[in-house]
């Protein structure tokens, strides 16, 4: 096995050098390093048409993206979310002012659970933050038939589902917002970036003014508006990335389709999969771990592999909700999310990116089927 680096949960693709270059070199000629340069607006295009999208806006990087969509869409108050997420997720609300109230999640799809989020809507409930974990689907019209009755707004943190097709439609054809990474870890990365994806072009441009500190014109400030604005490397890049997603989702699908033929059958292990009609960007292979049914624990599997240089993710743990600037909010309370505690516990990611060697791939299969 040629392979000797250590084996993560992910690992960015990135094309061959030679391929940048000629993009390296036009960045040095023409002297625009960032400020919506050639490369960013070509990507923005590009985007769009890849994405079935028409209104899309890069950032610097997810987190900021998220933090503009709620200032975008002036949200306060408390907005409902799920505890099963990363971070950043929730901490984009307390850097808005915004009070963060958990609903458990669906314990067949790991995403926030509609029939629970009724029950936690307040007077001063003003939107709701749901997560497609793992580029698995929401239950969008659910979640919008509730907005829809409450007057709530729906902005979706949909870092994982890049190129993801829900039905015959785009994904992001849902929600008042959706928000992307492109993070380094992601299916389709810039080094570091994300994206706001608009309904239209009005709330585009405000978008666009509030990551250029809120700048209208040279004399002219309309918003207080943040640094959010991706530069020409990463847009450059981001545009090599998209020659190239066909052989990065082939790939990934191929390890996916493996592990399921082989783990599927194993006693104790459970394989997230996805639905029929969702086309799957396959951007995590998650495993739930029966401890009642399986030899060992998910944390005694997990130091397992790490004895062997492999490093699976315990993606998500601890929750959100049990974090300490959260775990004092009364929805953070561990019996408000028995299905979030206990995927928590049982769940691991593991590896999945497209240069993955197949015989990895066995010695993955073959540390769980034998333990």
């Amino acid at each position: 096995m040629s392979e000797k680096r250590p084996i993560y949960v992910t690992q960015p693709y990135l094309p061959p050098l030679e391929e940048f270059l000629p993009s390296l070199e036009k960045i040095w000629n023409n002297r625009i390093l960032t400020n919506c340069g050639p490369f960013h607006d070509e990507l923005e295009t590009a985007l769009g048409r890849y994405l079935d999208v028409e209104h899309i806006s890069l950032f610097t990087n997810g987190t900021l993206a998220l933090v503009t969509a709620l200032q975008a869409l002036r949200i306060t108050g408390e907005v409902i979310t799920t505890p099963f997420s990363f971070v950043a997720t929730t901490h984009a609300l307390l850097w808005n002012g915004i009070r963060p109230v958990f609903v458990d999640i669906d314990p067949v799809t790991f995403n926030l659970d509609p029939n629970k989020i009724e029950a936690a809507i307040t007077p001063q409930t003003t939107a709701i933050l749901p997560v497609h974990c793992y580029g698995t689907p929401c239950d969008v019209h659910g979640i919008q038939h509730i907005a829809d009755n409450y007057n709530l707004k729906v902005i979706y943190d949909a870092a994982h589902a890049f190129g993801v097709q829900h039905g015959n439609e785009s994904l992001f054809s849902h929600g008042d917002l959706s928000v992307l990474s492109f993070h380094a870890t992601k299916v389709f990365n810039t080094f570091e970036g994300g994206a706001i994806i608009s309904p239209n072009a009005k709330i585009k441009h405000h978008i666009d003014h509030l990551k250029n500190f809120g700048f209208v014109d040279e004399c002219t400030v309309a918003a207080s508006g943040i640094n959010g604005k991706m530069s020409e490397f990463n847009a450059a890049l981001g545009l090599l990335q998209l020659k190239h997603m066909d052989h990065v989702l082939t790939r990934r699908a191929a390890i996916a389709q493996r592990y399921t033929e082989a783990l599927s059958i194993v006693t104790g292990i459970r394989c997230l999969q996805p639905s029929p009609d969702t086309r799957s960007n396959h951007a995590y292979y998650p495993i739930l771990i029966d401890p009642n049914s399986y030899p060992y624990t998910r944390d005694e599997l997990f130091e397992n592999f790490k004895q062997q240089g492999i490093f699976p993710r315990r993606y998500f743990y601890p929750l959100i909700s049990d974090f300490s600037m959260y775990r004092n909010l009364p929805s953070a309370r561990s019996d408000n999310l028995p299905n979030a505690s206990a995927i928590a516990r049982n769940i691991l990611c593991l590896p999945i990116y497209p240069d993955l060697e197949d015989a990895m791939v066995e010695k993955i299969i073959q540390t769980i089927s034998t333990p």
